[in-house]
């Protein structure tokens, strides 16, 4: 017995000496692991450090380049191009600093943007509604139907969304620099796009040539080009601004887009070559442009300021022959309707409709107290329906001047962060694509039920 015992004792002795040995050799590789991972983080360090150094010696190198004067001033209201002809001495206030002077907006682009108003305003008057366009009743029973985690959580936050008027595809632009292009039937990532170096706070479909436009903080546009194999390539970057770029608008010929900017300028480029032809100020604006958009029919251009004005210019002239007063705070959104008579504007204070014909405010919607501004304003292309957005989002029946405009449906926020930041309607009303705070793409739709 006491053999046995003896025996049992040394097998437990041995057995806890092997687990000392194997605890011993497990300290060793983590300590060795430890030290490699300190090793790589100091190395990180010193990489990031040279990073940023050798950004601030290029900053440096691009201020010490000479510039030449981009844009003559010579309209007694706003500072235009004279259309590619010299300013007169006499009437140039100021210049826009960039680095080469603009071609301007010629005879035969204005002649081409001139033709393209008159086709869209005819066949306007013909245009009817279409027949697969849901009616109010059935947005009565728009609910959430689906969140989609595109973004990084390192920096939450989706500023901008654009739908494709053709294509069940959405494209997002958020706070961590990214561009991702998501498919909506399937709920599948199609692209992920990565260039800009800070928030993209504007996205834009140019539907006929497969193009994407995207305008960020880091002061650039850059332009991506769609490959037969489903992924983007940047085929240009504009760096005409000269502070972050807040609103991207694309015209309706598709071949020029305008692009508007803090640093109190918007732009006017030929999408083809990639080249700024005018960049236009206006000696009175304080504090950049917030938004933009092109009226449906390219000859008016309307944008928002951080001073609460609305400004809308005639683009062939790049006069500024219009300014609504009235909102508080700055001007986040604006959005034309598609018969061309109504503008939309959001700001801190609510959204107020304009009637263009008349140039005033016929109807004013203050949705939420004075603490939570209205971030987004978005016309169907319809002109059917009206959708505001702040902590929640507001859908509304399209009327006439004189008729009341009435709430359909009132949707939550599930986010949480009662900040929602873009609204966009899908084909025919057909879903409601929106983004918040964090990191998710969110669609509305009808209930299932309602389309039976």
């Amino acid at each position: 017995m006491l053999g046995l015992f003896q025996n049992e004792w040394d097998s437990v002795v041995l057995s806890n000496f092997a687990l000392e040995q194997q605890l011993h050799a497990a300290r060793q590789e983590l300590s060795h692991a430890l030290y490699q991972h300190d090793a790589a983080c100091r190395v990180i360090a010193r990489l990031k450090k040279e990073r940023d150094e050798a950004r601030s010696l290029l900053v440096e190198a691009d201020r010490q380049i000479p510039t030449m004067p981009a844009v003559a001033y010579n309209h007694p209201a706003s500072a235009i191009m004279s259309n590619g002809k010299r300013a007169q001495k006499d009437d140039m206030e100021a210049v826009v600093p960039g680095k080469k002077a603009r071609q301007g907006i010629t005879p035969e682009i204005i002649k081409e943007l001139t033709d393209c108003n008159a086709r869209l305003s005819t066949q306007r008057k013909k245009r009817q509604i279409s027949q697969t366009l849901l009616p109010p009743e059935v947005l009565e029973t728009y609910t959430h139907l689906s969140r989609h985690p595109l973004h990084k959580t390192l920096k939450p936050g989706i500023l901008s969304i654009d739908i494709h008027p053709s294509k069940d595809v959405i494209v997002t632009g958020g706070a961590d620099a990214g561009v991702i292009v998501f498919e909506q039937s399937s709920g599948q990532i199609l692209s992920s796009l990565s260039g800009h170096t800070k928030r993209v706070t504007s996205v834009k479909f140019v539907p006929r040539d497969d193009l994407l436009l995207t305008g960020s903080e880091d002061k650039t546009v850059r332009v991506w080009q769609w490959g037969e194999d489903g992924s983007y390539d940047c085929k240009h970057i504009l760096r005409d601004h000269t502070a972050e770029v807040r609103a991207v608008t694309l015209h309706a010929t598709h071949s020029y887009f305008v692009t508007a900017s803090a640093d109190k300028t918007w732009c006017f480029y030929d999408l083809a070559v990639g080249e700024c032809l005018a960049q236009v100020s206006e000696r009175t604006v304080e504090d950049g442009y917030t938004s933009a958009a092109f009226h449906p029919d390219g000859l008016i251009l309307g944008t928002g300021t951080a001073e609460s004005l609305v400004r809308i210019w005639d683009v062939k002239s790049q006069a500024n022959v219009a300014k609504f007063e009235g909102h508080v705070g700055a001007v986040t959104d604006i959005s034309f309707s598609e018969n061309g008579y109504y503008l939309a504007t959001a700001a801190h204070d609510g959204v107020k409709l304009w009637d263009l014909r008349k140039l005033k405010n016929f109807r004013s919607f203050t949705p939420y107290d004075s603490n939570t501004p209205t971030n987004t304003v978005e016309f169907d292309y319809s002109g059917n329906y009206l959708a505001l957005a702040g902590s929640d989002i507001r859908l509304i029946q399209v009327a006439s001047v004189k008729q009341e405009w009435n709430t359909i449906k009132v949707l939550p926020d599930l986010s949480g962060t009662s900040h929602i930041t873009c609204v966009r309607f899908g084909p025919d009303a057909k879903y409601l694509a929106f983004a918040t705070k964090d990191r998710h793409l969110r669609i509305c739709g009808p209930h299932p039920t309602s389309l039976q």
